[in-house]
């Protein structure tokens, strides 16, 4: 039995440069990478030191606040250096890759005969658990808890957005396997939402309940589904992990070994021939995107342009990103360019360019802010583009100025960073609005817990 849910408030910002369905693979890096601050909240403490060997699974580091949250090595090889930061935070641990790969053996199991329990201690000492991250807060999950649902969204709407569907392709069985191990977790539901406007292998998964998505973007956002099907109320935790990470839960049952393999897309008008490609968890960016960017300034996103981190070739892509964006770096000033019509490649939710008349037409957008932050004030421009029911002014004011009776009764434990992203892009006041909402989790977690 599925459910259909149309969202109509949101935009659709079609980029030029989406990747084709195309698979390829990209030659083995020489050093990987694990990186803490991609793991928000996540203090670590060193499980090994520099010159230890390590076998794909083992772990590496471990969360101080709770030792049975792992983090393990993508590859075999051997830790090659620790890079600190302020107050020696651990900024990321590298590993210089063996020539071929061992794995740690966690013992192939059936996740449909084991217990919730067994099913998350496996999930704890594979290092697979980071896949699970926890509303409100948008953290990894507390294994301690118990969530009354748990969300996967499979609808893809943001900027150059990978396909789920054939990221999957092939991985049906272990996607399946993940969903059978992530029943365990919870005495709820396990939420599966996908595009209601095309048939899918999704549709045959069993174990789930299933809702047909259809709107624009962010109606792919797991924040605007959950508001939609079981609204976060106070006190309430559910989780949430993303279609690729669960065929990895799948996998690790299936087989018994922690799965590094992911698929990414390399996407974006900077890129020569986008697609996707088929990398190690912690590879480095050169490694993917060598010899494949055009000439120009370019800006290296990994995740999509709307919510993603800027990177350096010398980065890893993100632990939960399936995509790398590309986009031309927007530092040249547009002649008159404040002036309205100035320029035909320009996208705005107001008639100031002929946008609107072309609602299907792909842009070459570039990263300028086309202007600096500015005062704050009512354009009714936020609420055309927010499908949750709160008001997004009211609750980035309330956050602003830390007012923590007042962000709970606007809804900040309904949100997520990403849920802001197109306020930052479509407001006039040129607001950091997703860095505000991420300090007001922050302080949330810090007063409330």
């Amino acid at each position: 039995m599925s459910t259909g849910i149309r969202i109509k408030k949101g935009l659709n910002i079609k980029l030029k440069g989406g990747a084709q369905l195309n698979l390829s693979s990209i030659n083995r890096s020489k050093t990987f990478a694990i990186n803490p601050p991609q793991f928000h909240g996540i203090n670590p403490k060193m499980a090994l030191k520099i010159g230890d060997k390590v076998a794909v699974g083992d772990t590496v580091f471990y969360a101080k606040d709770n030792d049975k949250i792992k983090f393990t090595s993508p590859v075999s090889g051997e830790i090659k250096e620790i890079v600190r930061g302020a107050k020696r935070k651990i900024l990321s641990v590298k590993i210089t890759a063996a020539s071929e790969d061992s794995f740690k053996d966690f013992g192939a199991k059936n996740a449909a005969n084991l217990t919730g329990l067994e099913v998350k201690e496996m999930l704890l000492e594979s290092g697979c658990w980071p896949f699970i991250k926890q509303r409100p807060y948008d953290v990894v999950a507390n294994p301690d808890e118990t969530p009354k649902a748990i969300f996967i969204s499979a609808y893809a709407t943001a900027p150059l957005a990978a396909s789920h569907e054939f990221i999957l392709k092939g991985k049906e069985e272990e996607f399946q396997a993940g969903i059978d191990a992530l029943t365990k977790l919870t005495e709820g539901k396990v939420h599966l939402s996908f595009n209601g406007e095309s048939s899918s292998f999704f549709n045959n998964i069993k174990g789930v309940s299933i809702h047909l998505i259809s709107g624009k973007h962010p109606a792919g956002n797991v924040g605007v589904q959950i508001s939609k099907i079981d609204p976060i109320n106070s006190g309430d935790r559910v989780w949430v992990v993303n279609p690729q990470d669960v065929a990895a839960i799948g996998s690790l049952f299936l087989t018994g070994k922690y799965n590094p393999i992911r698929v990414v897309a390399l996407a974006g008008a900077q890129v020569k021939e986008p697609q996707y490609y088929t990398v190690i968890q912690g590879a480095q960016i050169n490694d993917i995107v060598k010899g494949k960017l055009k000439e120009g300034n370019s800006r290296i996103i990994s995740g999509n342009p709307l919510t993603g981190t800027a990177v350096d070739v010398k980065d890893t892509f993100g632990f939960y990103d399936d995509l790398i964006s590309v986009l031309l770096e927007g530092n040249q000033y547009r002649f008159m360019g404040w002036l309205p019509f100035v320029g035909n490649n320009r996208l705005s939710m107001s008639r100031t360019s002929f946008s609107f008349l072309s609602p299907n037409k792909e842009y070459n957008l570039d990263t300028n802010l086309n202007g600096e932050e500015r005062a704050f004030v009512v354009t009714g421009t936020m609420e055309k583009v927010m499908p949750i029911d709160i008001f997004p002014m009211q609750l980035l004011k309330a956050t602003m100025i830390e007012d923590i009776e007042k962000m709970e009764n606007l809804g900040i434990y309904e949100v997520a960073p990403e849920d802001f992203a197109l306020i930052d892009f479509v407001s006039p006041s040129k607001i950091e609005a997703q860095d505000i909402i991420r300090k007001g989790l922050d302080l949330m977690i810090k007063e409330v817990g």
